[in-house]
């Protein structure tokens, strides 16, 4: 009997939802991302000043203050105090990451995610080695040597090379020196480290998964009993490590996903055609059978007829 032939990831998926139930979650973030990348554009191109500054600190409607946490805290570092507004919106923003999931600034804001997801799939489509994999606790001491150089410097060190700040200068001002940094995060994830740069070397991934480690949303495998193991949801998995925990789990094991590494990006819940996973939140004590619980038969009834 010939092995089951692997289909294209998301194939079934695409047959039983259709393209767009197939995709929702990744297109919804793209819209997320552009629009993110657009309130800070339309005033540099446009003159229209609904938000003035970037992803590292703003102001909005000239009411609104946010500040990137991470900025505040090297700024801190450098020996400069902040002023009560910059402090004001590092709290709104900061909190907002740590109740609905850090990390997911890095799936559904950051400007850079195309980038390594475009690399991601070229990667594939060119059949290239996974290439050096760094230990993942890179992107942590990534993190401590950010805060040291702003200490020594007494600078705000990161915004030097973050490539977020270098695609929103180059997207403002043109060609220029800024896009080397952009381009060098394609080529880092294409020939160097498959999906490397966010998930071991970033280290504003590295703060964000630190501040939602008990971030209220989450992914829940709860009819993880239906999982025929087509493996859709590894590949596409951005830290396909977060899955196993929740989806082999036994009946009275959690099916939630409670690595603060995952990204809360929904590309499971797109391209799983049984539906095995779903959003939900982090006290959500749903039973949920597991796999072994779904599949063991039931004794025979041998009572007479």
């Amino acid at each position: 009997m010939s092995a089951k032939t692997k289909l294209p990831t998301a194939a079934e998926a695409i047959r039983v939802k259709g393209w767009l139930g197939a995709h929702k979650y990744l297109l919804l973030r793209r819209l997320s991302q552009i629009a993110f990348l657009a309130i800070f554009l339309i005033g540099p191109w446009f003159g229209i000043w609904w938000v003035k500054g970037n992803l590292a600190g703003s102001l909005t409607l000239d009411v609104l203050p946010l500040t990137d946490p991470l900025v505040l805290l090297q700024g801190i570092a450098a020996g400069h105090w902040p002023e009560l507004t910059a402090i004001t919106g590092a709290l709104i923003v900061g909190v907002t990451y740590a109740l609905i999931g850090g990390r997911v600034y890095c799936s559904w804001v950051c400007p850079i995610n195309p980038v390594t997801d475009g690399a991601h799939w070229l990667h594939d489509k060119l059949g290239l080695q996974k290439g050096w994999q760094p230990k993942r606790n890179t992107r942590y001491w990534m993190l401590a040597m950010v805060f040291a150089v702003s200490a020594l410097t007494g600078t705000i060190a990161w915004e030097f090379v973050n490539p977020v700040t270098m695609l929103h200068r180059g997207l403002v001002f043109g060609a220029g020196f800024a896009w080397t940094f952009v381009i060098a995060v394609f080529l880092f994830d294409l020939f160097v480290s498959r999906r490397g740069w966010c998930g071991h070397i970033c280290p504003v991934g590295a703060f964000y998964d630190l501040l939602g480690m008990k971030s209220v949303l989450r992914v829940s495998a709860s009819n993880r009993a239906a999982c025929d193991d087509c493996m859709d949801c590894f590949a596409v998995c951005p830290e396909m490590h977060v899955i196993s925990p929740a989806l082999r789990g036994k009946g009275e094991e959690t099916p939630l996903i409670l690595s603060p590494d995952c990204t809360n990006c929904g590309r499971c819940i797109d391209v799983c055609a049984v539906d095995v996973f779903r959003f939900t939140h982090r006290f959500d004590t749903s039973p949920a059978a597991g796999r072994d619980d779904a599949t063991r038969s039931p004794a025979p009834d041998t009572r007479a007829a």
